[in-house]
């Protein structure tokens, strides 16, 4: 028997959906593959946290690109792929809700403990699949399904720099740490600027959405600048500019620093976008949106 688990991308809430404020995160196509038949020759932490030496072998090799890892959740979707396989060798739907949430659990536990926190939005992609608005209410997940407003599409751009979550989040805190008000004065924008895109897509408001990760983008720079923390890398935030141009928005998905961007809006980037993205080290990236969430696959399916 063999489990997939999608991976993500973080559309916005990176940073503030630690403090209340509601994330979009789409699972992807990309993702990781358990798979009962073989004997695990690598085991993440993440997995060894939650099943120990009843860990599977799994797998992420599209969320890799020549041993660099891409950003799209490899670790949540290693821990959803492997608890989802045991689940379903002992009889277990994973389609079922119930199911599902006690999935999420174990597996959050298991990122938290070894990641030293988190939010569980990558978790809730790699479980649930789809587009949700995913935000914690005094600590709990509330999940909720959206559909992408009409009209309005999502561009992936991969960077050849790697980043670490971890790492940079590390940064962020040291600034709150030193600098609470300076640390409140730029979480503020990013809180406003997720609240506005969740309420965008809400409502099937497109506009708003593009203009909500406009001033999104903006934040995470001014965060970045005040933490010493490269959340938008040198040169990137040229492309702001250049998406707003074209009727778009540009970001970096998730904590940033690397690993992959998307352009937001009505049409794909143009070719001169692309362009100039590649001078940034970035280049487009193959992915759709994954509607099933964690299942068994079977032992044909072919899976990117």
């Amino acid at each position: 028997m063999r489990a997939f688990a999608p991976g993500k991308i973080l559309v916005s809430g990176a940073y503030a959906v630690l403090e209340g404020a509601p994330a979009l995160v789409v699972a992807v196509d990309r993702g990781a593959v358990a798979d009962g038949a073989l004997s695990p020759t690598f085991v993440s932490d993440e997995v060894k946290a939650a099943l120990g030496d009843a860990s599977p072998h799994v797998s992420a090799e599209s969320m890799f690109d020549r041993g660099r890892k891409l950003g799209l959740g490899a670790s949540a979707a290693l821990t959803v792929a492997a608890l989802g396989l045991r689940e379903a060798e002992r009889g277990a739907d994973l389609a079922n809700a119930e199911t599902r949430t006690a999935l999420f659990a174990r597996a959050w536990q298991a990122h938290q403990k070894v990641q030293n926190g988190g939010s569980g939005v990558d978790i809730a992609a790699s479980v649930h699949g789809g587009t949700i608005d995913y935000r914690l209410d005094q600590g709990r997940p509330v999940v909720a399904a959206r559909e992408w407003p009409k009209g309005l599409r999502f561009t992936v751009f991969a960077s050849d720099e790697s980043a670490r979550t971890s790492e940079l989040r590390a940064r962020v805190n040291a600034f709150r740490e030193r600098d609470a008000s300076g640390f409140e004065a730029r979480m503020w924008p990013l809180f406003d600027a997720s609240v506005r895109a969740s309420l965008g897509f809400e409502k099937g408001l497109a506009t708003n959405v593009v203009s909500a990760l406009r001033d999104f983008a903006l934040a995470l720079q001014n965060l970045g600048s005040a933490a010493d923390a490269p959340i938008v890398l040198p040169g990137h935030e040229t492309l702001f500019a250049a998406a707003e141009s074209e009727g778009g928005a540009f970001l970096p998905s998730g904590a940033g620093g690397g690993d992959v961007s998307i352009f937001v809006g009505s049409a794909s980037p143009s070719a001169a976008f692309v362009a100039k993205a590649a001078e940034r080290r970035l280049t487009l990236l193959r992915v759709s949106v994954d509607l099933r969430g964690v299942r068994t696959v079977e032992p044909e399916e072919i899976i990117r």
